[in-house]
């Protein structure tokens, strides 16, 4: 019962000093979109992903430059994209980042090989 107390005090004088002091940070709204706001209209399918290839589309359909993370940070693929389709089929299951430029624009989202 004692432990429960501890952890209330904890709680209400930890969190409670922390919210009198702190300071809250807040952006201006956002009335135009720039390059480096992402990829219009990007899509990846399917995710998650069994067959070995994923398939990219955007807006523009230009070239992409494609590399791939695994989660500790390591380059797996860095390809360029001319069409939609990347073949991933080395890839062993697991957890990692994409990231895709396009022209002036790019993107980072979670891909998921199982």
């Amino acid at each position: 019962m004692m432990k429960n107390y501890f952890y209330i005090l904890f709680l209400f004088f930890g969190l409670g000093l922390g919210l009198t002091t702190g300071y809250a940070q807040t952006n201006p709204p956002r009335t135009f979109m720039s390059a480096s706001d992402g990829i219009v209209d990007l899509s990846i399918y399917p995710n998650p992903v069994s067959n070995g290839k994923i398939y990219i589309t955007t807006k523009e359909n230009l070239t992409k430059n494609v590399e791939i993370y695994d989660v500790l940070g390591k380059k797996i693929i860095s390809e360029s994209l001319f069409g939609k389709e990347l073949n991933i089929s080395k890839l062993t299951a697991g957890i990692y980042i994409l990231k895709i430029k396009e022209g002036n624009s790019s993107a980072t989202r979670k891909l998921v090989v199982r």
